[in-house]
């Protein structure tokens, strides 16, 4: 069976096509400027066939997925001979709030449900809400699954979910830490668990989803048992223009120092902060690593900052865990910088952390980066969230 993977942004949609029988990806591509201008780039993947880079007008996402069907048919540059091959459609969705434990089946009800978490999402939400309508619209009858950011999470104890905020906004607002890249940490604490030969049974691993949008998750018995994003993405580690964990005063002490709203504020916390503000150069951790290197003392700090962030998280879960068994790197920052790695892990001798400096000098590569006296084993794993969507909406196909 052929499964199409979409994520649907605002503006965006990127999408990947997998074949199950061998879980290969025969296309991928981006529409980029939906509602704009639009741009479409589609590589087909191991047929020869050329890729399509071009303009094209995407007054909606609907045009955007017509378009992505027409290019996977099409003779000049197609992967399958009618959409009769694609077997369902998996969407990422960012917010499931606490109904959803699993990937769903979308009916009318699970819509209903994401559209109940647009506050909880209001930047992502809608935009997956449309690809997945635009899909139904594009490809009736093809079963359209939903795949949650939030559901791995579902799994934490009320001690890790819950605010110390009256009690009712939980009861009445659903006020509570949700966390985020679920799809991404499931994926790369299952391949740990694997590779480093551990029953899940009492398996206590750290997975660092390190990128743009970064977080942390504490993984007990194959479950997530903490994580550090929040009601949304904005708390935890700094980030590339996210905060991270503020005192929540300051919000309101710039709100009234800067004679702007809370929401203003927020987006300043969200866009504005993390470290291209500490740094003043750039959300680009290789800018900063650049600028540092020329003497930048606040680049520096901005690396500083991370790292030491980072590197709290990780004795924090141990602590919590009672033990550390593993640490796992990951996404574009955890997979591709052995400098952010070391540092990281400067300072965690004493959880039995014992860093291999040659075998750490990888990048994009699943690669054991410890010691093999080290007590503590850590990886490098790259992220496959793509293929977590691809193969749960094959399994509730099959199911069903």
């Amino acid at each position: 069976m052929k499964i199409l993977v979409i994520n649907a942004g605002s503006s965006s949609l990127k999408y990947q096509v997998f074949d199950m029988e061998n879980e290969t990806i025969i296309a991928k591509g981006l529409c980029e400027r939906i509602g704009i201008d639009g741009h479409l780039k589609h590589t087909p993947v191991g047929n020869g066939k050329p890729v399509f880079d071009s303009d094209m007008d995407f007054p909606t996402h609907g045009e955007a997925i017509a378009a992505v069907l027409d290019k996977l048919v099409s003779e000049e540059y197609g992967v399958v001979a009618s959409m009769d091959e694609i077997g369902a459609v998996g969407h990422r969705v960012l917010h499931g709030g606490s109904k959803f434990i699993a990937s769903q089946l979308v009916t009318d009800a699970v819509k209903d449900a994401i559209r109940e978490c647009f506050p909880l999402g209001p930047l992502h939400n809608p935009a997956n809400l449309m690809g997945i309508e635009a899909c139904e619209k594009a490809m009736p009858g093809v079963p359209q699954i939903a795949v949650f950011d939030t559901a791995f999470h579902q799994t934490m104890p009320a001690s890790s979910y819950m605010y110390a905020v009256p009690y009712k906004y939980y009861e009445e607002n659903h006020v509570r830490r949700y966390g985020f890249h679920g799809t991404s940490h499931r994926y790369v604490s299952a391949e740990a668990i694997r590779v480093m030969g551990l029953p899940v049974e009492g398996s206590r691993i750290v997975t660092c989803h390190l990128g743009n949008g970064s977080s942390m998750a504490a993984v007990k018995d194959g479950k997530c048992f903490d994580t550090s994003m929040g009601l949304t993405p904005l708390e935890g580690v700094p980030m590339g223009t996210r905060c991270g964990s503020v005192d929540p005063a300051v919000v309101e002490f710039i709100s009234n120092l800067e004679g702007i709203s809370v929401s203003e504020t927020l987006t300043m916390l969200n866009k504005k902060s993390g470290v291209l503000a500490v740094s003043g150069v750039s959300s680009d951790f290789r800018d900063l690593d650049k600028a540092a290197a020329e003497g930048n003392e606040r680049a520096q700090l901005a690396l500083d900052m991370f790292n030491y962030a980072v590197r709290k998280y990780i004795g924090a879960y141990a602590a919590a865990m009672g033990g550390l068994d593993g640490i796992v790197f990951t996404a574009g920052i955890g997979e591709n910088s052995p400098e952010v790695r070391a540092n990281i892990l400067k300072g965690l001798e004493f959880l039995g952390v014992k860093l291999d400096a040659e075998a750490n000098n990888c990048r994009g590569k699943l690669q054991k980066i410890s010691a093999e006296d080290s007590r503590v084993q850590v990886y490098v794993i790259p992220t496959n969230e793509e293929l977590v969507i691809a193969r749960d909406a094959l399994a509730i196909v099959t199911a069903g």
